[in-house]
């Protein structure tokens, strides 16, 4: 499977950014800094992370969070690699089994559905919303331009669990909207899930905008 590649001049740019305590920052061409989508969106888990940490223990926290952290790095990498059309047969074949059982769940969705890609892994920013980041997969799904986000998991998802990751998606939607002139409406998140079929979530930019921006606002009100 070759994916097709589409070629925007305005996307060619890079995003420099700074990780503290407070989260990610990044510096848009023209100097502003701006906090990261994901930043802004877990300022308000703090108090949940907090007593899942103390109801588990220190050491059990950190021994999910380091796995949950490596696999999905792991995962990303590996779909980056496939969209890009660098995924030798050398590298399937050595890839780690728990990784390869993931990729290979999730291998004919991205075969099927995607294709005309204008970025992997593209920095954004929005000047109206104040927010950057940097986007795992534009391009069109199912024939239609799309926002895609690659997630893992232990467990399935319901929707209600996710709205995060909705407005995450939606949040890269307006950004590439402002940054291209092009209109994105539908976004996209692909769940890899452990020893589970992928759990794939299509939704509309629209139904998140509010959350969004009331988590934009709340986040500014205390900066």
């Amino acid at each position: 499977m070759n994916f097709n590649h589409v070629k925007l001049e305005s996307l060619d740019f890079e995003l420099e950014s700074v990780t503290t305590d407070d989260g990610r920052r990044y510096t848009t061409p023209d100097g502003k800094v701006y906090p990261s989508i994901t930043t802004v969106l877990s300022s308000y888990n703090k108090q949940a992370i907090l007593e899942w940490r103390q109801r588990v223990g220190e050491e059990e926290a950190n021994r999910v969070s380091r796995k949950a952290s490596n696999r999905g790095t792991k995962l990303h990498s590996t779909v980056e690699q496939y969209l890009l059309n660098e995924m030798s047969p050398l590298k399937m074949h050595t890839m780690m089994p728990d990784m390869k059982e993931l990729f290979l769940k999730l291998k004919p969705f991205l075969d099927e559905n995607v294709n005309n890609i204008f970025g992997i892994e593209q920095p954004l920013y929005s000047h109206r919303l104040r927010l950057a980041g940097r986007c795992d997969c534009i391009g069109e799904w199912d024939g239609k331009i799309s926002i895609i986000d690659w997630k893992t998991a232990n467990y399935s998802k319901e929707k209600d669990q996710i709205a995060n990751y909705f407005m995450q998606a939606s949040a890269y939607a307006e950004m590439f909207g402002e940054i291209t002139g092009i209109e994105v409406n539908q976004i996209v998140v692909a769940i890899a899930v452990e020893n589970q079929p992928p759990q794939i979530f299509i939704e509309e930019k629209s139904k998140y905008l509010d959350g969004l921006n009331s988590y934009i606002g709340k986040y500014w009100s205390k900066a």
